[in-house]
């Protein structure tokens, strides 16, 4: 039966809520411009040195160890941005269950538990992943062609190079009912767009991938994964029922 209106006391009580809400953080280095070039050195001559030596190929993906391995003072600004973009990325996500702390230093603390840099070009991609042993992850771009070259490919279009995020209903659309009432379950998938000097900062367990990307210039990022803390210890937010 359809139900063109409801009563009065019903649309008063009946309130709706959005669920679920996945929080994604955006952010633009400011020092990029002047710390990025020296950044394409250094990582260049860790692929150029690393042991075993590369093999050859389109892309290259370093150790996780890189946070201890660049001994550089911009290095550490980078590093410092990066965990403040983990540190507001968090507190956004949790300001309702963090209602009673601001989820600003020294409340927090955010250990890098792994980071790694990736080469890529000639069409090379990264299939859809998750990231495990953390809270948050994120990747920096260090180098990429801009954007009017990067969207001329004549295959990959504006799609070249990007990071594409699959929402929580991503995998429910195969067997989904569609009608104009679930419209919302469409908008399965956010596409970021690599830019240098970009920061961006998404839970551990969402599922992305690397579009495959070609270009004038290797697309070059930065990526890790982080997990959060109270300062004072302990991880908790409710204590044990009691029987």
């Amino acid at each position: 039966m359809t139900t063109p209106g409801r009563p009065a006391e019903a649309r008063a009580v009946a309130l709706p809520h959005t669920l679920w809400a996945t929080t994604l953080g955006i952010y633009q280095w400011a020092d990029a411009p002047a710390v990025n070039p020296l950044l394409v050195r250094v990582l260049g001559a860790l692929r150029a040195t690393a042991l075993p030596p590369p093999g050859p190929g389109a892309f290259y993906a370093s150790d996780d160890d890189l946070l201890h391995r660049v001994k550089l003072p911009e290095w550490q600004q980078l590093v410092r941005f990066i965990v403040e973009g983990v540190r507001s990325t968090a507190a956004q996500a949790n300001q309702q269950v963090w209602a009673h702390e601001s989820g600003q230093a020294p409340g927090l603390q955010i250990a890098i538990e792994g980071m790694w840099f990736q080469f890529s070009n000639g069409g090379a991609h990264h299939d859809v992943h998750t990231h495990g042993n953390c809270s948050w992850s994120g990747v920096y771009c260090v180098a990429v062609d801009d954007d009017p070259a990067r969207c001329r490919h004549e295959v990959f279009g504006e799609l070249n190079g990007i990071t594409r995020f699959y929402g929580p209903w991503f995998s429910r659309l195969g067997g989904a009912h569609m009608d104009y009432g679930s419209a919302y379950l469409q908008q399965a998938h956010h596409d970021v767009a690599p830019r240098p000097g970009q920061l961006v900062v998404f839970p551990s367990w969402l599922p992305h991938q690397a579009m495959p990307y070609q270009g004038g210039q290797d697309r070059l990022i930065i990526s890790f994964n982080a997990s959060v803390h109270r300062a004072e210890g302990g991880n908790r937010t409710h204590g044990y029922a009691r029987g």
